[in-house]
């Protein structure tokens, strides 16, 4: 409810009239018995004092002194308002001088302080829409630059090896189908880039309509290690599915969910084949389910670490470059997962490589826990 600041207002400006003239009629009759103390003690002032009673009347001499000390103590009541008046001004006037670090003082319980509160919560306010613009048009231009970057290095090759094709600079069909080979996988490159790039920017401007519907996550992950078990046996690798319930049930939408963890277990066998192995664990707590997806390779630095779920970060530049990935599909991973009111993170140690995805569990989900047994993929 919004406080009636005019009532409040005009209640305080009636008080301080009646006390004023109080005090102004209070004031006014001391002065009167002063005077005529001041009378009986010689005759001149008696004759001073006597013509300006003859001439004004004792009466008008009275409700006029008493007027004018009113006047003098509505003043004296309103100083510090006005005071602080002149400095709230003041303030303001600085800060649209474009001193957005400056704040107005607070003083006393008016609504004169309420006031300042305001001024200063838009200030505040001011202040973070320019720091998030500010951080929009970097982040703006380091998507350019990295995007051009990486855009530039696979052309580049591009136009090298078809150059050399178009100048006939090859030895034999050998050499000519190598450099074909070459050109082509660049070009497969460009096109997982753009397309990363693609979803990206529809994840972080809200284009993303989702379409949730009842999943069971211990069965989805099931599925998905059954089609990742190729890959898996091409490195060397093997995956296990470790899942406290049979069912553990979200709302979310399938198909950005799937994108999310194929990204950690492609993830997991891209950078984890020294470990030989691909776990994933479902958790089921009272509010939420977690996934988590390890692997025994190389650990995250941990300086690298709070920054992995960044577009474009590379942990490793020259491993990333070999392996296609564009540094694009952690952030997408996070945006996905922020879309369906969740969270993502990731630890990492000389052990294993963590990444733990936490989504809303489904209030209808509140069956007792069925056990199940490890899956192998």
């Amino acid at each position: 409810m919004t406080p009636n600041y005019a009532g409040r207002m005009l209640w305080r400006l009636i008080w301080q009239m009646i006390l004023s003239f109080m005090l102004g009629m209070i004031t006014a009759s001391i002065c009167f018995v002063m005077a005529t103390r001041v009378a009986h003690m010689g005759s001149v002032y008696y004759r001073l004092i006597t013509t300006i009673y003859d001439l004004f009347g004792q009466a008008a001499l009275y409700y006029g002194g008493s007027f004018f000390f009113a006047i003098v103590f509505m003043g004296l009541l309103n100083w510090p308002r006005f005071r602080y008046q002149h400095a709230i001004l003041n303030a303001v006037g600085y800060i649209a001088d474009g001193n957005f670090d400056a704040r107005v003082p607070l003083r006393g319980s008016s609504e004169l302080r309420e006031l300042a509160e305001d001024t200063n919560r838009f200030v505040e306010q001011l202040n973070r829409s320019l720091a998030e613009e500010r951080k929009a048009e970097q982040t703006k231009n380091e998507l350019i630059t990295n995007v051009s970057h990486d855009l530039r290095t696979p052309l580049t090759s591009i136009l090298g090896y078809l150059g050399l094709v178009e100048q006939d600079r090859y030895r034999d069909e050998v050499e000519l189908r190598h450099y074909i080979s070459i050109a082509y996988q660049k070009s497969e490159r460009m096109r997982v880039l753009i397309n990363d790039l693609f979803e990206y920017t529809r994840t972080r401007h809200a284009a993303h309509t989702l379409k949730p519907v009842t999943i069971n996550l211990t069965e989805m992950m099931k599925q998905l290690l059954e089609h990742q078990r190729i890959p898996l046996e091409d490195a060397g690798m093997e995956g296990f599915l470790r899942a406290t319930d049979t069912e553990v049930t979200v709302m979310g939408d399938p198909a950005k969910l799937v994108r999310v963890f194929e990204n950690l277990i492609v993830n997991a066998i891209t950078y984890g084949k020294e470990g030989r192995r691909v776990d994933i664990a479902i958790h089921r707590y009272p509010k939420e389910a977690v996934v988590e997806v390890a692997n025994y390779g190389e650990p995250i630095p941990s300086t690298d670490l709070p920054y992995i779920f960044d577009r474009f970060y590379r942990v490793d530049k020259s491993r990333t470059e070999h392996s296609g990935g564009s540094g694009l599909g952690l952030a997408i991973a996070k945006s996905l997962v922020e879309l369906h009111g969740g969270t993502i993170s990731a630890d990492s140690d000389t052990m294993r490589t963590v990444f733990r995805v936490s989504l809303p569990l489904m209030k209808a989900d509140a069956a007792s826990p069925k056990n199940g047994a490890p899956a192998k993929a």
